[in-house]
């Protein structure tokens, strides 16, 4: 998995698949969040998301009251996110 950020946008190449990965992500957002309330996510060809991820996302959007937006490039991640009625509190939309 590789990862970018930019003011406050976050790029994720790649599968979501161990605990790395969760860290590099809360690293990436953490980053983010000090200096913006607003975060983009593209996921550009995941084709799934680990439990710890949604949780943290999860906290950002209840918890902390981040506005989050994730797009996501792969048909199954989206569908994934719709099964879990997550797609509107996470403003998930498929590109």
């Amino acid at each position: 998995m590789n990862m970018s950020t930019h003011v406050n946008t976050v790029t994720i190449e790649g599968n979501i698949k161990s605990i790395n990965d969760y860290q590099k992500i809360k690293k990436h957002i953490e980053e983010v969040i000090k200096n913006n309330k607003s975060v983009i996510i593209n996921i550009k060809d995941s084709i799934s998301i680990i439990s710890s991820v949604i949780g943290y996302l999860n906290k950002l959007v209840l918890k902390d009251k981040i506005d989050l937006h994730i797009n996501v490039g792969n048909a199954g991640l989206m569908e994934l996110f719709d099964d879990l009625n997550l797609s509107s509190l996470f403003n998930v939309k498929k590109v």
